[in-house]
């Protein structure tokens, strides 16, 4: 049952909030105390919030670019003013320590100004014309985009998934996760309307655990839907991608990462651990970026791991909403049953746990593994948990070949006192993000986010996401008249 503190939400389609058909308790992972009862939406919510969202296109793409800039702008400032009211909302709903609680909303009102901005983005050009006609290429929003957002991250990765299709001129349904159905979903809701965002150019269909499937089928289906975007798995991003493909309908895919920071012999040994730690750490490894291997070359390798050991041991699990915890829950049973299962996959075919490697309640220990074999599990897919492997290499030849031993292409990092070698290693990394003398978890709002290979494709952020959710179109115009052939 509810407990009498848990908030009550409904739906958000057409600027009212609005009833479905049943609820369901969206649960702290911690605790297992109801944070809120939630509206379950189905496929007819989501018909419903397409065309609300295909009704109200046609105003908000007409409308002049200060009036968009104008309602980013205090969707920021009112994000901001609910500053502790979301960072508690992150630890209750999605385990978010303190931290990361604080980094997120030190983003996202940075994302939503960035996107204040992207009002004025789309400039068209004049082409030159050989035939004598006046010719331009334009770009202008493409229509409905449908928005299916994350939980691990979830005040930034929804506001990401909004944002620069919102402030381009498109209207927006936007499916938050099951397990962040406020945070990540309806709080954008009670944001953007009171921002002055006018009825129906955002909504937000929430649903029950397990019961996607018949709101991202109607997002894929439904011809009002023109884009989509999806942050998080591979395996559930590669349908999505093959759904929209017998549709003939783009999607921007942001999917999962099995994120090498790779440490050579002359990087400062005291920085590289606390870069590791961080990297592969921070959300409880929960995060997209998170560093997944660390291969060191070998004349530090015994140092840079015992150091790297000794720091893992010292980090506190236990309640996110304890300032000094660093490693909070996972998300649920069946995120800790995976971390579990892998972890004792990998050592009983031959890893060696060098810190943590157990679960204490519903949180996993900060584990460092070393000789994980290739036929693990582990080695072969994304764990979405608080676990790193370490490899020995003997040059920076095998270090990036190892690097880019994956079926994944997200983000990356080289560490080393040498930064023009960095930067050369790093052009021979596979993978859409590479930082040189920084950990894989690393980003700011104008960059171009998005990952190679398994990890997805198209981009969020900088110029790039200009040309995800516009339409570039050539116009012409012919002065007088000319002759035809027949």
């Amino acid at each position: 049952m509810a407990t009498t503190t848990a908030q009550a939400y409904r739906q958000f389609i057409g600027g009212e909030w609005t009833d479905s058909a049943a609820t369901f308790e969206d649960r702290d992972p911690f605790t297992g105390e109801t944070v809120a009862v939630v509206a379950a939406g189905d496929a007819d919510d989501a018909r419903r919030a397409i065309e609300a969202a295909s009704g109200a296109f046609e105003a908000w793409s007409a409308s002049p670019p200060a009036a968009r800039q104008a309602v980013f702008l205090k969707a920021a400032d009112l994000l901001e003013s609910r500053h502790d009211e979301v960072v508690s909302l992150l630890a209750r709903e999605t385990g978010c320590g303190f931290g990361f609680g604080m980094f997120q909303l030190h983003f996202v009102p940075g994302l939503l100004r960035q996107a204040a901005a992207l009002a004025y983005a789309p400039i068209g050009t004049v082409i030159p014309s050989d035939t004598g006609k006046f010719s331009m290429g334009l770009r202008r929003p493409v229509g409905v985009v449908g928005a299916i957002a994350p939980w691990n991250a979830a005040l930034i990765l929804s506001a990401r998934s909004i944002a620069a299709p919102l402030a381009l001129g498109n209207t927006v349904v936007l499916k938050p996760s099951e397990w962040s159905p406020v945070v990540g979903g309806l709080l954008w809701g009670e944001i953007f309307a009171e921002a002055g965002l006018p009825a129906g150019v955002l909504n937000v269909v929430a649903h029950a655990p397990g019961a996607a499937q018949p709101i991202g089928d109607e997002l894929v289906a439904n011809p009002a839907v023109r884009r989509l975007n999806f942050t998080g798995s591979t395996g559930t991003g590669r349908k999505l991608a093959e759904a929209c493909g017998r549709h003939l309908k783009r999607i921007v895919l942001e999917l999962g990462g099995y994120n090498p920071l790779v440490v050579l012999a002359d990087a400062d040994l005291d920085y590289a651990v606390d870069a590791s730690v961080f990297g592969s750490f921070l959300h409880q490894g929960q995060i997209c970026m998170s560093a997944r291997r660390i291969v060191v070359e070998r004349p530090i390798a015994d140092a840079f791991v015992e150091r790297l050991a000794a720091k893992t041991k010292t980090l506190k699990a236990g309640d996110p909403k304890e300032p000094d915890t660093i490693i909070g829950p996972l998300i649920n049973e069946d995120a800790l049953a995976t971390v579990k299962a892998r972890v004792d996959d990998a050592v009983a075919k031959g890893a060696t746990v060098l810190a943590g490697g157990e679960a204490v309640g519903p949180c996993y220990l900060a584990t460092v593994l070393a000789d994980v074999p290739e036929e693990a599990e582990f080695s072969q897919v994304e764990t979405f948990g608080p676990v790193v492997a370490v490899e020995v290499v003997d040059s920076a030849e095998e270090a990036i070949e190892r690097a880019n031993a994956t079926a994944y292409g997200l983000s990356s990092g080289i560490l080393t006192s040498d930064p023009d070698r960095g930067l050369a290693l790093a052009h021979r990394l596979d993978a859409g993000i590479v930082h040189v003398n920084d950990q894989p978890v690393a980003d700011e709002p104008q960059m171009p986010f998005g990952g190679i290979k398994d990890s997805g494709f198209g981009r969020f952020g900088g110029q790039a996401v200009v040309d995800e959710f516009t339409e570039l179109r050539w116009i012409t115009v012919q002065s007088g008249s000319h002759p035809f052939p027949f």
